[in-house]
């Protein structure tokens, strides 16, 4: 194990400290990058890649399943669930090693597998490491990129309960997964498990599923989840669980309907996570943290400790790995380019990857209303898109926020085929300062999704 001091140290080996690491090394600063567990985060290990890996395998049985709707006749679909895990631990592996040799070939870089803590001013003890060894490093910078993990509710501890990391290790579909929680983790896997074969409820103690959309946005997906035959509950409060004696977990519910008490083969935990700032000794240094744990920074990612900055999920905020990238690139720009990058009104795309997809960018009707702006809105279901149509992929909506006076395009939300694709189109156009009749009258190539955009901004409903 490596010891001294270093130019900079970076805890943890996610999607910002990674390439922080590596940009570090190469601009001739010896850097420490420090990894408990695997080298990738979040996003290669337990999120972005995984999920989507088994995301595409129930997409191929879904439309297996509908091979009839396009005139076709195929046999039964049998899901083998060893090898849909196996398919995903090949990729996720792959990543893994990839971005692992990226670290180990870089100049000035020392990978180093250990629990970090703090132990003084930019000092960090290291205990446990893969050689058993314990050492104290010091750094003129420390950059936090420690991340998340699942949060377990109070009310769950003694029972096997699944998270978004567990459930990917199932060798068997659930007879019924009862999902709790309402979010993009928990949509995405229940919509996966329902195509896989599972009996699917999906419990969401608010109004509606993913609370930071539009309502009608959010009704939309509660509709295609029903269609694909998931169970969805709404303003349905968890009272408690218990395990039976044949194993099955009973979810005890109370909803607008009265009190109810489902019995499901699994129970998935998806009702958000928690920072992995606990056992960092934070409170030692004085690096402010929330009263949720996150820590405090300020728009160039400094943090109340001198010297010390945070980056990605460990900070709150948006919780994508896209967004721990830009923080890098903030990073990367005001210390080894001499710019002066903040964090300020820089734009959150994000794609919940159900089937459709729901892509989404920018404000919301509602955030923009409630900000008191004049706005117009757009929008067009999905069987006016000519294209979605054809291949028989109809389903959402696309929906888009502009301001009255200057026509800007203040944000969208594109539910349907390729949802996060047509989203992106609309941020490049935001990000140029295009405004919307400039997409209403652009020739794009027929038939493609993308020409749809000239029908949602001659579709104002207000």
């Amino acid at each position: 194990m490596k010891t001294g001091h270093y130019d900079a140290i970076v805890i943890g080996a996610g999607q910002a400290g990674v390439p922080l690491s590596v940009s570090l090394g190469q601009a001739g600063r010896r850097t420490a990058l420090l990894e408990r567990a695997f080298v990738g985060g979040t996003c290669i290990n337990y999120g972005c890649t995984p999920t989507k890996t088994m995301v595409a395998s129930g997409r191929v049985a879904y439309l297996a399943g509908r091979a009839a709707d396009y005139g076709l006749r195929v046999g039964s679909v049998e899901v083998d669930m060893r090898a849909v895990r196996q398919r995903k631990r090949e990729v996720v592996e792959s990543f893994r090693e990839s971005t692992r040799r990226q670290v180990e070939s870089a100049s000035n870089v020392d990978l180093i597998f250990a629990q970090a803590a703090f132990c003084g001013e930019r000092t960090i003890r290291l205990d446990g490491g893969r050689e058993g060894a314990s050492a104290d490093l010091s750094a003129d910078l420390v950059f936090i990129n420690s991340g998340c993990s699942p949060a377990r509710p109070a009310f769950l501890e003694g029972l096997p309960v699944l998270d978004s990391t567990s459930v990917m290790e199932l060798d068997e579909v659930p007879g019924h997964l009862i999902v709790l929680g309402g979010g993009y983790v928990g949509l995405e896997f229940a919509q996966l498990f329902r195509r896989l074969g599972s009996q699917v409820t999906v419990v969401q103690r608010g109004p509606q599923l993913l609370v930071q959309e539009d309502p009608d946005v959010a009704e939309a997906v509660a509709a295609i989840l029903s269609q694909d035959g998931v169970e969805v509950l709404l303003q349905a409060s968890a009272l408690g669980a218990a395990q039976g004696k044949d194993g099955s977990i009973t979810l005890d519910v109370r909803a607008p309907e009265g009190e109810r008490t489902l019995v499901g083969t699994h129970l998935l935990a998806a009702a958000g996570r928690t920072p992995n700032t606990a056992d960092l000794s934070l409170e030692s240094v004085g690096v402010e943290i929330d009263d949720q744990g996150y820590i405090k920074v300020d728009n160039r990612l400094q943090t109340s400790a001198p010297g010390v900055y945070a980056l990605g999920d460990i900070k709150g905020g948006p919780a994508f790995t896209h967004i721990s990238y830009d923080d890098f690139r903030i990073i990367r720009t005001n210390l080894l380019e001499g710019g002066s990058a903040t964090t300020d009104g820089r734009l959150v795309p994000y794609t919940v990857f159900i089937d459709p997809q729901l892509g989404r960018v920018g404000m919301s009707e509602t955030q923009a209303r409630a900000e008191g702006r004049q706005v117009r809105v757009a929008k067009q279901p999905m069987t006016s898109v000519a294209r979605a149509v054809e291949v028989d992929e109809s389903r959402g909506l696309m929906k888009a926020v502009v301001d009255a006076e200057s026509s800007e395009i203040l944000g969208c939300a594109i539910l349907g085929i390729e949802g996060g694709e047509l989203m992106a189109l609309l941020e490049v156009a935001m990000l140029g300062g295009l405004r919307y009749p400039v997409l209403r009258d652009a020739i794009f190539a027929h038939p493609t999704l993308a020409e749809s955009l000239n029908n949602l901004f001659g579709s104002f409903v207000e």
